[in-house]
Protein backbone atom coordinates (compact mmCIF):
# COMPACT_ATOMS: atom_id res chain seq x y z
CA UNK A 1 0.00 0.00 0.00
CA UNK A 2 1.68 3.38 -1.05
CA UNK A 3 0.36 7.07 1.23
CA UNK A 4 1.06 10.20 -0.23
CA UNK A 5 3.02 12.85 1.66
CA UNK A 6 0.33 15.12 3.92
CA UNK A 7 2.09 18.18 2.20
CA UNK A 8 1.43 16.76 -1.54
CA UNK A 9 -2.39 15.50 -0.70
CA UNK A 10 -4.12 18.21 -2.07
CA UNK A 11 -2.10 19.21 -4.87
CA UNK A 12 -1.53 15.85 -6.21
CA UNK A 13 -4.35 13.84 -5.04
CA UNK A 14 -5.85 13.09 -8.36
CA UNK A 15 -2.07 11.26 -8.93
CA UNK A 16 -2.55 9.59 -5.99
CA UNK A 17 -5.82 8.11 -6.30
CA UNK A 18 -5.01 5.04 -7.57
CA UNK A 19 -2.71 4.01 -5.23
CA UNK A 20 -3.85 6.31 -1.76
CA UNK A 21 -5.92 4.73 1.07
CA UNK A 22 -7.67 7.17 2.68
CA UNK A 23 -9.26 6.67 4.88
CA UNK A 24 -7.82 3.17 5.75
CA UNK A 25 -7.92 0.82 8.13
CA UNK A 26 -4.64 -0.55 7.44
CA UNK A 27 -3.62 -1.37 11.50
CA UNK A 28 -0.10 -0.02 11.02
CA UNK A 29 -0.83 3.14 8.74
CA UNK A 30 -3.21 3.93 11.19
CA UNK A 31 -1.39 3.54 14.32
CA UNK A 32 1.07 5.76 12.84
CA UNK A 33 -1.64 8.37 11.99
CA UNK A 34 -2.58 8.00 15.66
CA UNK A 35 0.94 9.06 16.99
CA UNK A 36 1.19 11.58 14.29
CA UNK A 37 -0.89 14.40 15.89
CA UNK A 38 0.59 16.90 13.51
CA UNK A 39 -0.60 14.78 10.67
CA UNK A 40 -4.28 15.64 11.54
CA UNK A 41 -3.81 19.30 12.29
CA UNK A 42 -1.59 20.00 9.55
CA UNK A 43 -3.10 18.36 6.28
CA UNK A 44 -7.09 18.44 5.48
CA UNK A 45 -7.07 14.45 4.87
CA UNK A 46 -9.32 12.71 7.72
CA UNK A 47 -7.64 9.42 9.20
CA UNK A 48 -10.23 6.67 9.67
CA UNK A 49 -11.63 6.04 13.10
CA UNK A 50 -9.65 8.67 14.94
CA UNK A 51 -11.20 12.14 16.43
CA UNK A 52 -9.46 15.51 15.63
CA UNK A 53 -9.82 18.66 17.00
CA UNK A 54 -9.44 21.68 14.59
CA UNK A 55 -9.79 25.97 15.09
CA UNK A 56 -12.16 27.85 12.39
CA UNK A 57 -11.61 31.61 12.51
CA UNK A 58 -15.30 33.18 11.85
CA UNK A 59 -15.99 33.46 8.32
CA UNK A 60 -13.13 31.63 7.03
CA UNK A 61 -14.15 28.03 5.72
CA UNK A 62 -11.94 24.85 6.02
CA UNK A 63 -12.06 21.93 4.64
CA UNK A 64 -11.07 18.15 4.60
CA UNK A 65 -11.26 15.76 2.01
CA UNK A 66 -10.83 11.97 2.34
CA UNK A 67 -11.56 9.20 -0.23
CA UNK A 68 -13.69 5.67 -0.43
CA UNK A 69 -12.41 3.56 -2.70
CA UNK A 70 -15.38 1.19 -3.08
CA UNK A 71 -19.01 0.92 -3.43
CA UNK A 72 -21.41 -0.05 -0.42
CA UNK A 73 -19.16 0.93 2.04
CA UNK A 74 -20.85 1.88 5.24
CA UNK A 75 -19.67 5.77 6.19
CA UNK A 76 -20.55 7.49 9.40
CA UNK A 77 -19.47 11.27 9.87
CA UNK A 78 -19.74 13.37 13.25
CA UNK A 79 -18.95 16.57 13.51
CA UNK A 80 -18.92 18.37 17.47
CA UNK A 81 -19.23 22.34 18.06
CA UNK A 82 -17.49 23.71 20.88
CA UNK A 83 -18.30 27.13 22.04
CA UNK A 84 -20.24 28.50 18.66
CA UNK A 85 -22.35 27.08 16.24
CA UNK A 86 -21.31 25.66 12.72
CA UNK A 87 -22.39 25.49 9.26
CA UNK A 88 -21.08 22.64 8.20
CA UNK A 89 -22.04 20.27 4.65
CA UNK A 90 -20.88 17.18 3.60
CA UNK A 91 -20.73 16.26 -0.56
CA UNK A 92 -19.17 13.45 -2.89
CA UNK A 93 -17.38 13.72 -6.11
CA UNK A 94 -16.33 10.85 -8.51
CA UNK A 95 -13.21 9.84 -8.39
CA UNK A 96 -11.71 10.85 -11.91
CA UNK A 97 -10.54 7.90 -14.53
CA UNK A 98 -7.82 6.35 -14.53
CA UNK A 99 -7.92 7.02 -18.77
CA UNK A 100 -9.09 9.02 -21.04
CA UNK A 101 -12.91 8.78 -22.41
CA UNK A 102 -11.45 7.81 -25.82
CA UNK A 103 -9.80 4.34 -24.27
CA UNK A 104 -7.07 5.11 -25.21
CA UNK A 105 -5.11 4.09 -22.57
CA UNK A 106 -2.71 7.16 -21.82
CA UNK A 107 -3.54 8.76 -18.98
CA UNK A 108 -5.03 12.83 -18.72
CA UNK A 109 -2.40 15.47 -17.84
CA UNK A 110 -1.50 16.46 -14.67
CA UNK A 111 -3.46 20.19 -15.41
CA UNK A 112 -6.92 18.61 -16.92
CA UNK A 113 -6.84 16.16 -13.79
CA UNK A 114 -6.96 19.36 -11.31
CA UNK A 115 -8.68 21.45 -13.26
CA UNK A 116 -11.61 18.24 -13.72
CA UNK A 117 -11.75 18.60 -9.60
CA UNK A 118 -12.02 21.39 -9.20
CA UNK A 119 -14.34 22.80 -11.68
CA UNK A 120 -16.57 19.40 -10.27
CA UNK A 121 -18.97 20.73 -7.44
CA UNK A 122 -20.10 16.92 -6.36
CA UNK A 123 -23.55 16.33 -5.23
CA UNK A 124 -24.25 17.53 -1.59
CA UNK A 125 -24.93 14.57 0.84
CA UNK A 126 -25.51 16.48 4.03
CA UNK A 127 -25.78 19.92 5.63
CA UNK A 128 -26.42 21.14 8.62
CA UNK A 129 -26.51 24.37 10.87
CA UNK A 130 -26.41 24.94 14.71
CA UNK A 131 -24.32 23.88 17.45
CA UNK A 132 -26.09 19.99 18.10
CA UNK A 133 -23.53 16.75 18.19
CA UNK A 134 -24.63 16.09 14.06
CA UNK A 135 -24.18 12.73 12.09
CA UNK A 136 -24.49 11.61 8.64
CA UNK A 137 -24.60 7.90 8.81
CA UNK A 138 -25.12 5.72 5.45
CA UNK A 139 -24.83 2.00 5.70
CA UNK A 140 -24.06 1.52 1.82
CA UNK A 141 -21.77 4.15 0.29
CA UNK A 142 -20.36 5.12 -2.98
CA UNK A 143 -16.52 5.35 -3.55
CA UNK A 144 -15.48 8.80 -4.35
CA UNK A 145 -13.83 11.85 -2.87
CA UNK A 146 -15.83 13.12 0.15
CA UNK A 147 -15.02 17.04 0.78
CA UNK A 148 -16.11 18.28 4.45
CA UNK A 149 -16.50 21.99 4.43
CA UNK A 150 -16.97 23.93 7.87
CA UNK A 151 -17.32 27.38 8.80
CA UNK A 152 -18.43 29.76 11.69
CA UNK A 153 -20.36 32.76 11.16
CA UNK A 154 -20.41 33.73 14.96
CA UNK A 155 -16.76 33.92 16.02
CA UNK A 156 -13.92 32.06 16.27
CA UNK A 157 -14.00 28.48 17.67
CA UNK A 158 -13.11 24.63 18.16
CA UNK A 159 -14.45 21.80 16.83
CA UNK A 160 -14.12 18.15 16.88
CA UNK A 161 -14.55 15.95 13.49
CA UNK A 162 -14.72 11.71 13.44
CA UNK A 163 -15.26 9.78 10.27
CA UNK A 164 -15.37 5.97 10.28
CA UNK A 165 -15.92 3.23 7.57
CA UNK A 166 -16.52 0.90 10.09
CA UNK A 167 -19.26 2.42 12.84
CA UNK A 168 -20.41 -1.01 13.78
CA UNK A 169 -17.11 -2.52 14.81
CA UNK A 170 -15.57 1.29 16.00
CA UNK A 171 -18.06 2.76 18.53
CA UNK A 172 -15.41 4.57 20.16
CA UNK A 173 -18.70 7.23 21.66
CA UNK A 174 -20.79 5.44 24.45
CA UNK A 175 -23.60 4.66 23.64
CA UNK A 176 -26.80 6.16 25.45
CA UNK A 177 -29.94 4.26 27.12
CA UNK A 178 -33.30 4.26 25.55
CA UNK A 179 -34.05 6.67 27.89
CA UNK A 180 -31.16 9.39 28.21
CA UNK A 181 -32.55 11.57 30.33
CA UNK A 182 -31.03 13.11 33.61
CA UNK A 183 -33.68 13.41 36.38
CA UNK A 184 -34.02 15.43 39.57
CA UNK A 185 -35.12 13.20 42.27
CA UNK A 186 -34.22 15.23 45.39
CA UNK A 187 -34.72 19.02 45.67
CA UNK A 188 -33.56 20.96 48.68
CA UNK A 189 -32.47 24.87 49.79
CA UNK A 190 -28.70 24.07 48.92
CA UNK A 191 -28.59 20.28 47.25
CA UNK A 192 -29.88 18.72 44.21
CA UNK A 193 -30.02 14.90 43.33
CA UNK A 194 -29.29 13.97 40.41
CA UNK A 195 -29.87 10.51 38.39
CA UNK A 196 -29.92 8.69 34.94
CA UNK A 197 -29.80 5.41 33.77
CA UNK A 198 -26.60 3.72 32.47
CA UNK A 199 -25.07 3.89 29.46
CA UNK A 200 -24.79 -0.27 27.78
CA UNK A 201 -21.58 0.08 26.67
CA UNK A 202 -19.86 -0.37 30.06
CA UNK A 203 -22.36 -3.55 30.83
CA UNK A 204 -22.55 -4.94 26.80
CA UNK A 205 -18.98 -3.84 25.34
CA UNK A 206 -17.22 -3.97 28.47
CA UNK A 207 -15.70 -0.71 27.86
CA UNK A 208 -14.24 1.43 30.69
CA UNK A 209 -16.64 4.13 31.32
CA UNK A 210 -16.78 7.22 33.85
CA UNK A 211 -19.68 10.09 34.49
CA UNK A 212 -18.68 13.83 34.11
CA UNK A 213 -21.23 15.76 35.59
CA UNK A 214 -21.48 19.70 35.06
CA UNK A 215 -23.44 22.27 36.90
CA UNK A 216 -23.47 26.18 35.69
CA UNK A 217 -26.61 28.76 35.39
CA UNK A 218 -26.61 29.62 32.03
CA UNK A 219 -27.78 26.90 29.62
CA UNK A 220 -27.79 23.12 29.11
CA UNK A 221 -24.14 21.94 27.17
CA UNK A 222 -24.11 19.54 24.30
CA UNK A 223 -21.06 18.29 24.49
CA UNK A 224 -17.51 18.21 27.28
CA UNK A 225 -15.50 20.11 24.42
CA UNK A 226 -18.32 22.89 24.65
CA UNK A 227 -17.81 22.65 28.55
CA UNK A 228 -14.34 23.20 28.19
CA UNK A 229 -14.29 26.07 25.70
CA UNK A 230 -16.71 28.08 28.44
CA UNK A 231 -14.46 26.71 31.40
CA UNK A 232 -11.42 27.74 29.38
CA UNK A 233 -12.57 31.20 27.98
CA UNK A 234 -10.15 33.35 29.89
CA UNK A 235 -7.78 31.33 27.60
CA UNK A 236 -9.10 31.28 24.20
CA UNK A 237 -6.63 33.37 23.05
CA UNK A 238 -3.53 31.05 24.39
CA UNK A 239 -5.63 28.03 23.21
CA UNK A 240 -6.00 29.50 19.15
CA UNK A 241 -3.48 27.89 17.04
CA UNK A 242 0.19 28.93 16.34
CA UNK A 243 1.05 30.66 12.96
CA UNK A 244 2.06 28.95 10.26
CA UNK A 245 1.78 25.57 12.20
CA UNK A 246 -1.80 24.93 12.49
CA UNK A 247 -3.48 27.83 9.82
CA UNK A 248 -2.81 29.73 6.62
CA UNK A 249 -0.68 33.09 7.80
CA UNK A 250 -3.62 35.01 5.86
CA UNK A 251 -6.37 33.87 8.46
CA UNK A 252 -4.30 36.49 10.65
CA UNK A 253 -6.56 38.83 9.17
CA UNK A 254 -9.31 38.42 11.40
CA UNK A 255 -7.03 39.73 14.40
CA UNK A 256 -5.62 42.51 12.73
CA UNK A 257 -2.32 40.95 11.76
CA UNK A 258 0.30 41.21 8.28
CA UNK A 259 -0.36 38.48 5.88
CA UNK A 260 3.07 38.41 4.52
CA UNK A 261 5.74 35.25 4.69
CA UNK A 262 7.02 37.49 7.58
CA UNK A 263 4.97 36.69 9.77
CA UNK A 264 5.97 32.78 10.44
CA UNK A 265 9.53 34.26 10.66
CA UNK A 266 8.93 36.27 13.35
CA UNK A 267 7.34 34.74 16.17
CA UNK A 268 6.47 38.68 18.09
CA UNK A 269 3.54 39.04 15.23
CA UNK A 270 1.32 41.06 17.61
CA UNK A 271 2.10 44.76 17.63
CA UNK A 272 2.31 46.12 21.48
CA UNK A 273 -0.24 48.35 20.84
CA UNK A 274 -3.30 45.60 20.06
CA UNK A 275 -1.12 43.29 22.55
CA UNK A 276 -1.75 44.94 25.48
CA UNK A 277 -5.41 46.24 24.86
CA UNK A 278 -6.25 42.11 23.77
CA UNK A 279 -4.90 41.43 27.05
CA UNK A 280 -6.29 43.50 29.00
CA UNK A 281 -9.61 42.54 27.40
CA UNK A 282 -8.75 38.81 28.61
CA UNK A 283 -7.98 39.56 31.75
CA UNK A 284 -10.60 42.10 32.92
CA UNK A 285 -13.23 38.71 31.51
CA UNK A 286 -15.19 37.39 34.30
CA UNK A 287 -14.91 33.76 35.28
CA UNK A 288 -17.37 31.63 34.71
CA UNK A 289 -19.43 29.86 37.05
CA UNK A 290 -18.82 26.35 35.93
CA UNK A 291 -18.60 23.07 38.30
CA UNK A 292 -17.31 19.94 37.16
CA UNK A 293 -16.87 16.73 38.64
CA UNK A 294 -15.94 13.20 36.98
CA UNK A 295 -17.29 10.50 39.31
CA UNK A 296 -16.57 7.68 38.22
CA UNK A 297 -19.08 4.67 37.47
CA UNK A 298 -21.52 5.57 39.54
CA UNK A 299 -25.16 7.01 38.03
CA UNK A 300 -26.22 8.95 40.71
CA UNK A 301 -24.95 12.46 42.44
CA UNK A 302 -25.87 14.81 45.02
CA UNK A 303 -24.59 18.72 43.87
CA UNK A 304 -24.04 20.58 47.55
CA UNK A 305 -23.61 24.25 48.28
CA UNK A 306 -25.89 25.33 46.07
CA UNK A 307 -27.56 28.72 46.57
CA UNK A 308 -31.29 28.71 47.69
CA UNK A 309 -34.12 30.10 45.06
CA UNK A 310 -31.33 29.94 41.95
CA UNK A 311 -31.82 27.68 38.52
CA UNK A 312 -28.95 25.90 37.59
CA UNK A 313 -28.95 23.67 34.61
CA UNK A 314 -27.61 20.29 34.88
CA UNK A 315 -25.66 17.65 32.67
CA UNK A 316 -24.09 14.41 32.61
CA UNK A 317 -21.21 12.58 29.44
CA UNK A 318 -20.75 9.17 29.34
CA UNK A 319 -16.67 8.95 29.04
CA UNK A 320 -15.11 6.17 27.24
CA UNK A 321 -11.93 6.03 29.29
CA UNK A 322 -9.75 4.22 26.71
CA UNK A 323 -10.85 6.61 23.92
CA UNK A 324 -11.68 10.08 26.34
CA UNK A 325 -14.74 9.98 23.81
CA UNK A 326 -17.86 11.58 25.13
CA UNK A 327 -21.60 11.38 24.82
CA UNK A 328 -23.78 13.95 26.26
CA UNK A 329 -27.04 12.86 28.30
CA UNK A 330 -30.35 14.85 28.00
CA UNK A 331 -29.50 17.70 30.58
CA UNK A 332 -32.16 18.96 33.10
CA UNK A 333 -32.82 22.09 34.92
CA UNK A 334 -33.96 22.86 38.71
CA UNK A 335 -34.61 26.10 41.09
CA UNK A 336 -33.69 25.54 44.44
CA UNK A 337 -36.01 25.71 47.20
CA UNK A 338 -36.19 29.14 49.05
CA UNK A 339 -34.89 30.06 52.49
CA UNK A 340 -37.57 29.47 54.68
CA UNK A 341 -39.33 32.75 55.32
CA UNK A 342 -37.92 34.38 58.54
CA UNK A 343 -40.55 35.48 61.31
CA UNK A 344 -39.88 39.43 61.29
CA UNK A 345 -39.79 40.72 65.44
CA UNK A 346 -41.30 43.83 65.96
CA UNK A 347 -39.54 46.17 68.15
CA UNK A 348 -41.28 48.52 71.28
CA UNK A 349 -40.70 51.68 71.99
CA UNK A 350 -38.14 52.36 74.67
CA UNK A 351 -38.13 48.14 75.85
CA UNK A 352 -34.85 45.95 75.47
CA UNK A 353 -35.67 42.21 73.39
CA UNK A 354 -33.41 39.49 74.26
CA UNK A 355 -32.31 38.37 70.57
CA UNK A 356 -31.28 35.01 69.91
CA UNK A 357 -29.07 33.65 66.69
CA UNK A 358 -28.11 30.17 65.55
CA UNK A 359 -24.51 29.52 64.63
CA UNK A 360 -24.10 31.89 60.61
CA UNK A 361 -27.74 32.45 61.03
CA UNK A 362 -30.06 35.94 60.99
CA UNK A 363 -32.75 37.47 62.55
CA UNK A 364 -35.04 40.28 60.98
CA UNK A 365 -36.58 43.11 63.07
CA UNK A 366 -38.58 45.78 62.60
CA UNK A 367 -39.05 48.99 64.23
CA UNK A 368 -41.91 51.36 63.33
CA UNK A 369 -41.42 54.79 65.32
CA UNK A 370 -44.16 57.19 65.82
CA UNK A 371 -44.48 59.60 62.78
CA UNK A 372 -43.07 62.80 63.98
CA UNK A 373 -39.84 61.59 65.17
CA UNK A 374 -36.71 63.30 64.43
CA UNK A 375 -33.97 60.80 65.26
CA UNK A 376 -33.50 56.80 65.98
CA UNK A 377 -31.59 55.77 68.73
CA UNK A 378 -30.22 51.71 68.37
CA UNK A 379 -28.40 50.53 71.25
CA UNK A 380 -27.04 46.87 71.22
CA UNK A 381 -24.88 44.83 73.38
CA UNK A 382 -23.56 41.48 71.91
CA UNK A 383 -23.54 39.59 74.52
CA UNK A 384 -20.97 36.43 73.28
CA UNK A 385 -18.63 37.12 69.55
CA UNK A 386 -19.48 39.66 67.03
CA UNK A 387 -22.37 40.07 65.04
CA UNK A 388 -22.94 42.28 62.04
CA UNK A 389 -25.98 44.78 62.22
CA UNK A 390 -27.70 46.22 58.87
CA UNK A 391 -30.17 49.29 59.72
CA UNK A 392 -32.66 50.25 56.28
CA UNK A 393 -35.12 53.01 56.59
CA UNK A 394 -37.94 52.53 53.96
CA UNK A 395 -35.01 50.08 51.41
CA UNK A 396 -32.44 52.39 52.00
CA UNK A 397 -29.15 51.05 53.66
CA UNK A 398 -28.30 53.65 57.06
CA UNK A 399 -25.57 51.09 58.77
CA UNK A 400 -23.63 48.28 58.21
CA UNK A 401 -21.17 47.40 60.72
CA UNK A 402 -19.80 44.60 63.30
CA UNK A 403 -20.30 44.94 66.80
CA UNK A 404 -18.35 44.06 69.72
CA UNK A 405 -19.96 44.68 73.44
CA UNK A 406 -22.14 47.92 73.84
CA UNK A 407 -22.76 49.97 70.71
CA UNK A 408 -25.45 53.03 70.60
CA UNK A 409 -25.82 54.44 67.11
CA UNK A 410 -28.07 57.41 66.26
CA UNK A 411 -29.65 57.59 62.72
CA UNK A 412 -31.60 60.93 61.55
CA UNK A 413 -35.41 59.97 61.31
CA UNK A 414 -37.69 60.72 58.64
CA UNK A 415 -41.45 61.27 58.92
CA UNK A 416 -43.72 57.57 58.86
CA UNK A 417 -40.45 55.76 57.98
CA UNK A 418 -39.73 52.30 59.13
CA UNK A 419 -36.75 50.62 59.68
CA UNK A 420 -35.74 46.88 59.04
CA UNK A 421 -32.91 46.05 61.27
CA UNK A 422 -30.83 42.48 59.87
CA UNK A 423 -28.50 40.75 62.34
CA UNK A 424 -26.20 38.38 61.31
CA UNK A 425 -24.65 35.74 63.96
CA UNK A 426 -20.98 34.64 64.26
CA UNK A 427 -19.54 31.63 62.14
CA UNK A 428 -18.32 30.15 65.68
CA UNK A 429 -21.20 29.67 67.19
CA UNK A 430 -24.96 30.55 68.46
CA UNK A 431 -25.21 35.01 68.91
CA UNK A 432 -27.21 36.26 71.75
CA UNK A 433 -27.61 40.01 71.96
CA UNK A 434 -30.07 42.95 73.95
CA UNK A 435 -30.95 45.65 71.70
CA UNK A 436 -33.36 48.82 72.18
CA UNK A 437 -34.62 51.09 69.59
CA UNK A 438 -36.46 54.70 70.59
CA UNK A 439 -37.48 57.85 69.10
CA UNK A 440 -36.77 59.52 72.42
CA UNK A 441 -33.94 60.72 74.57
CA UNK A 442 -33.92 58.26 77.17
CA UNK A 443 -31.28 57.40 79.68
CA UNK A 444 -29.35 54.96 77.79
CA UNK A 445 -30.17 51.18 79.04
CA UNK A 446 -26.69 49.53 78.89
CA UNK A 447 -24.11 51.35 80.96
CA UNK A 448 -20.90 52.21 78.75
CA UNK A 449 -17.35 50.12 79.24
CA UNK A 450 -14.11 51.03 79.11
CA UNK A 451 -12.16 49.75 76.05
CA UNK A 452 -10.21 47.35 78.79
CA UNK A 453 -12.57 45.03 80.34
CA UNK A 454 -10.01 42.87 81.53
CA UNK A 455 -9.68 41.98 85.30
CA UNK A 456 -6.19 42.36 86.68
CA UNK A 457 -4.69 39.99 89.82
CA UNK A 458 -1.85 41.16 91.91
CA UNK A 459 0.24 38.43 92.13
CA UNK A 460 2.51 39.86 95.01
CA UNK A 461 -0.56 40.46 96.77
CA UNK A 462 -1.85 37.04 96.74
CA UNK A 463 -2.48 34.74 99.71
CA UNK A 464 -3.63 31.40 101.04
CA UNK A 465 -7.46 33.20 101.88
CA UNK A 466 -7.51 36.04 99.51
CA UNK A 467 -6.89 37.88 96.18
CA UNK A 468 -6.26 41.43 95.19
CA UNK A 469 -8.43 42.40 91.71
CA UNK A 470 -8.44 45.83 89.98
CA UNK A 471 -10.38 46.72 86.87
CA UNK A 472 -11.52 50.19 85.04
CA UNK A 473 -14.01 52.38 85.19
CA UNK A 474 -15.75 55.47 83.14
CA UNK A 475 -16.10 58.96 83.81
CA UNK A 476 -19.65 58.66 84.51
CA UNK A 477 -20.79 57.32 87.99
CA UNK A 478 -21.68 53.62 87.85
CA UNK A 479 -22.68 50.75 90.28
CA UNK A 480 -20.34 47.64 89.97
CA UNK A 481 -21.04 44.53 91.85
CA UNK A 482 -17.99 41.65 92.12
CA UNK A 483 -19.28 37.91 92.35
CA UNK A 484 -17.03 34.64 93.09
CA UNK A 485 -17.10 31.32 92.41
CA UNK A 486 -15.30 27.98 93.43
CA UNK A 487 -14.40 25.69 90.19
CA UNK A 488 -12.74 22.45 90.13
CA UNK A 489 -9.81 20.73 88.09
CA UNK A 490 -12.90 19.68 85.16
CA UNK A 491 -13.41 23.58 84.40
CA UNK A 492 -13.05 23.47 80.73
CA UNK A 493 -13.33 26.04 77.87
CA UNK A 494 -16.82 24.91 77.10
CA UNK A 495 -17.90 26.07 80.99
CA UNK A 496 -15.72 29.44 80.33
CA UNK A 497 -17.61 30.04 76.74
CA UNK A 498 -20.68 29.74 79.05
CA UNK A 499 -19.68 31.91 81.55
CA UNK A 500 -18.14 34.70 79.34
CA UNK A 501 -21.88 35.13 78.38
CA UNK A 502 -22.39 38.79 78.78
CA UNK A 503 -25.93 38.96 78.96
CA UNK A 504 -26.09 36.40 81.57
CA UNK A 505 -26.56 39.33 84.64
CA UNK A 506 -26.57 39.06 88.64
CA UNK A 507 -29.96 37.68 89.22
CA UNK A 508 -28.55 34.66 87.68
CA UNK A 509 -25.74 34.07 90.59
CA UNK A 510 -26.59 32.62 93.80
CA UNK A 511 -26.61 35.23 96.96
CA UNK A 512 -23.63 33.05 98.53
CA UNK A 513 -21.45 34.71 95.35
CA UNK A 514 -21.41 38.24 95.68
CA UNK A 515 -18.82 39.73 97.51
CA UNK A 516 -19.40 42.99 97.13
CA UNK A 517 -21.03 46.26 95.36
CA UNK A 518 -19.67 49.74 94.81
CA UNK A 519 -20.38 52.77 92.91
CA UNK A 520 -17.11 55.04 91.77
CA UNK A 521 -15.77 57.00 88.77
CA UNK A 522 -13.39 59.71 87.79
CA UNK A 523 -13.30 62.67 85.13
CA UNK A 524 -10.12 61.66 84.63
CA UNK A 525 -10.04 58.98 82.69
CA UNK A 526 -6.69 57.33 83.01
CA UNK A 527 -7.39 57.53 87.02
CA UNK A 528 -10.46 55.43 86.63
CA UNK A 529 -9.36 52.39 88.43
CA UNK A 530 -10.74 51.00 91.52
CA UNK A 531 -9.59 47.75 92.97
CA UNK A 532 -10.79 45.57 95.62
CA UNK A 533 -9.44 42.81 97.99
CA UNK A 534 -11.22 39.40 98.16
CA UNK A 535 -11.13 37.68 101.50
CA UNK A 536 -12.66 34.52 102.86
CA UNK A 537 -11.04 32.12 100.52
CA UNK A 538 -9.49 28.21 100.93
CA UNK A 539 -6.27 27.44 100.40
CA UNK A 540 -4.99 26.02 96.97
CA UNK A 541 -8.32 26.95 95.55
CA UNK A 542 -9.55 27.89 91.88
CA UNK A 543 -11.87 30.90 91.85
CA UNK A 544 -14.48 32.27 89.03
CA UNK A 545 -14.30 36.25 89.36
CA UNK A 546 -16.68 38.30 87.94
CA UNK A 547 -17.38 42.56 87.75
CA UNK A 548 -20.66 43.51 86.71
CA UNK A 549 -21.93 47.36 86.28
CA UNK A 550 -25.12 48.04 86.14
CA UNK A 551 -27.04 50.33 83.84
CA UNK A 552 -30.19 52.24 83.70
CA UNK A 553 -33.11 49.41 84.48
CA UNK A 554 -30.76 46.83 85.87
CA UNK A 555 -29.53 46.38 82.04
CA UNK A 556 -26.15 44.81 83.35
CA UNK A 557 -22.74 44.15 81.68
CA UNK A 558 -20.43 41.61 82.77
CA UNK A 559 -16.53 42.41 82.42
CA UNK A 560 -14.56 39.36 80.97
CA UNK A 561 -13.94 36.46 83.56
CA UNK A 562 -10.94 35.96 85.93
CA UNK A 563 -9.97 32.50 86.96
CA UNK A 564 -7.39 32.57 89.73
CA UNK A 565 -5.75 30.41 92.72
CA UNK A 566 -4.73 31.25 96.25
CA UNK A 567 -1.46 29.70 97.23
CA UNK A 568 -1.54 26.15 98.73
CA UNK A 569 1.12 27.35 101.60
CA UNK A 570 1.92 30.40 103.07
Amino acid sequence: MKLCPWYMALFLLPVCLQSQKLPTRDEELFQMQIRDKALFHDSSVIPDGAEISGYLFRDNPKRYFFVVEEDNTPLSVIVTPCDAPLEWKLTLQELPEEASGEGSGEPEPLEEQKQQIVNEEGTELFSYKGNDVEYFVSSSSPSGLYRLELISTEKDTHFKVYATTTPESDQPYPELPHDPRVDVTSLGRTTVTLAWKPTPTSSVMKQPIQYCVVINKEHNFKSICAVEAKMNADDAFMMAPKPGIDFNPFDFAHFGFQSDNSVGKDRSFMPKASSSKLLRQITTKPKVDIQKFCIGNKNIFTVSDLKPDTQYYFDVFAVNAATNMSTAYVGTFARTKQEAKQKTVELKDGKVTDVFIKRKGTKLLRFSPVSSHQNVIFSVHSCLDTIQIQVRRDGKLLLSQSIEGVRQFQLRGKPKAKYLIRLKGSKKGASMLKILATSKFNKQPFPSLPEDTRIKTFEKLRTCSSVTVAWLGTQERNKFCIYKKEVDDNYTEEHKKRDQNQCLGPDTRKKSEKVLCKYFHSQNIHKAVTTETIKGLQPGKSYLLDVYVMGHGSHSVKYQSKIVKTRKFC
